[in-house]
């Protein structure tokens, strides 16, 4: 498939409905990518991130960083895709899949998300705007798939939530839309927001869970899920490029500390200092975690009667499994 070919399929998300529908991409996207590229940049700060130039055909466009450890190749992809789809079969079933298949789901979910953002990036300058939203709202259906495929009911949409006054009379409704409502039982137990990085976006996740909780006087599971948190830089050579940090762990640990802590908080690509800082790490882990235990354990609460919580799903999730 050319590179024309493949930007025209991964814009147009009608044609992302199922997993199957994903993992068909990557494999067309892997296949290009063998032949298919002007070059492999590697980053100058953090060699395992290469960047992607495409020939004439995109532009010459460089991608985004890209990170190798995690990012399967086309003769590696085939097998593991088949056992990311055997671990969430288990999963569906309460079974817990066996731990060295944690790095394959990871890697699975990073390698088809990155296909579709690769690809994306060879759309011209002007659309890149464009480009980012597809991206984003993509990887956000990805997790509503997986988690769906689990026999898990989740959606997307608004919250209606009802202000009260001091007698318990309700005065008016306020809504909040989110990436991520997760029921079971009839009740709403976790709401939760999915963006492929955490820049500019970490403190309305916190804030989201303080006022939410405060509103509804519930203590309702809040979770974030991102994809990773670096952005191309280029560096003081010519034609050379490394990576930045997005994450901003200076506004993590304060939210965290002097608002409220939130109930998950899950990477595909985990940055070193989420791993070696104390208090970080006790708060971010890489996404495996959510779908081995975080998952069944915020189930497992109480929740929030779905008839006070008033959902209404997006009009875009109609066509969602």
């Amino acid at each position: 498939m050319s590179l024309m070919n493949l930007v025209d399929h991964a814009t147009d998300k009608e044609r992302f409905q199922t997993i199957q529908d994903y993992i068909i991409f990557c494999k067309k996207y892997l296949q290009f990518f063998e032949t298919g590229l002007q070059a492999r940049i590697v980053s100058q700060n953090e060699k395992q991130y290469q960047f992607y130039q495409y020939r004439d055909d995109g532009f010459y466009n460089i991608t985004r960083p890209i990170n190798t450890s995690l990012m399967y190749e086309e003769a590696l992809f085939e097998n593991a895709s088949f056992q990311f789809l055997q671990v969430l079969d288990q999963l569906k079933y309460r079974q817990l899949p066996d731990a060295q298949l944690r790095q394959v789901l990871i890697c699975t979910i990073y390698t088809i998300q990155q296909s579709i953002g690769a690809a994306l990036d060879a759309l011209p300058s002007g659309k890149s705007n464009q480009a980012r939203k597809v991206n984003g709202d993509l990887f956000e259906r990805l997790i509503r798939l997986i988690i769906s495929e689990l026999d898990t009911h989740c959606v997307a949409g608004t919250v209606q939530v009802p202000i009260k006054d001091d007698n318990g009379e309700i005065l008016f409704h306020t809504s909040y839309q989110h990436d991520l409502l997760i029921s079971d039982k009839g009740e709403l137990k976790i709401i939760g927001s999915v963006k492929t990085s955490s820049k500019d976006r970490i403190d309305k996740v916190f804030v989201d869970k303080f006022l939410y909780n405060k509103l509804t006087n519930t203590n309702l599971p809040h979770i974030a899920i991102f994809l990773n948190d670096v952005q191309r830089k280029k560096t003081k050579q010519e034609n050379r490029y490394g990576i930045n940090s997005t994450f901003l762990p200076g506004h993590f640990k304060a939210y965290t500390i002097k608002l409220n802590p939130l109930d998950g908080v899950y990477y595909c690509d985990i940055r070193p200092n989420m791993i070696t800082d104390s208090l970080l790490s006790q708060h971010i882990q890489t996404i495996d975690h959510f779908f081995y235990d975080d998952l069944w354990r915020l189930l497992s609460g109480h929740g929030q009667s779905l008839e006070e919580a008033e959902i209404e799903k997006e009009a875009d999730e109609e066509s969602e499994k």
